[in-house]
C-alpha cells in the first residue's frame, strides 16, 4: 500500500507504507512548477523502464543468466490537449554480448511483456532499444 500526500506549491510525497521508503514528486517547469524532483509522469517513464529490468532480471534468473549491472536510458515526450505522456523511448543497455540470439530474444520478450508496458494507455507509443554490451 502506498500513502500520499499533497504538501503544496505543486509537491507530493508518497509513501511505501511496508517499508517507509518515500518519494518526492514535483510540477515540471513547464507546467506551473519548481522541476526539482520527479514529475508524476517521470516516474510514469522510469516504472517501464524499471517494470522491464525487473521482469528481465526474473527471466534471466530462471534460464541461469546473469543481467546485473543493466541498465536503461529513458526519454518522456508530451503532448498536449490533453496533456499526456505520448512517447516513451527506452535504450535498455545489457551486458549480454555473451548471449547467443535465443537467450537475447527470451530476455526482450520478458521486457516486452512487462505489466507496466500493458498498463499503459494503447495511445502511448513504447520505443524499445536493446545493446547488448
Amino acid at each position: 500500500m502506498i500513502k500520499t500526500t499533497y504538501l503544496g506549491d505543486l509537491r507530493t510525497e508518497a509513501v511505501h507504507l511496508r517499508s517507509g521508503a518515500r518519494i518526492i514528486t514535483d510540477a515540471p517547469t513547464d507546467n506551473h512548477g519548481k522541476g526539482e524532483a520527479f514529475s508524476p509522469t517521470d516516474l510514469c517513464a522510469a516504472s517501464l523502464a524499471s517494470c522491464m529490468l525487473t521482469i528481465m532480471g526474473i527471466s534471466a534468473r530462471n534460464h541461469g543468466l546473469n543481467i546485473d549491472g543493466a541498465s536503461a536510458s529513458i526519454n518522456k515526450i508530451m503532448a498536449s490537449d490533453p496533456r499526456r505522456i505520448a512517447r516513451v523511448e527506452i535504450r535498455l543497455e545489457v551486458p549480454g554480448s555473451q548471449l547467443d540470439e535465443r537467450q537475447q530474444k527470451i530476455l526482450e520478450t520478458a521486457a516486452r511483456t512487462c505489466p507496466v508496458a500493458f498498463s499503459l494507455a494503447e495511445g502511448v507509443e513504447q520505443v524499445v532499444e536493446f545493446e547488448w554490451v
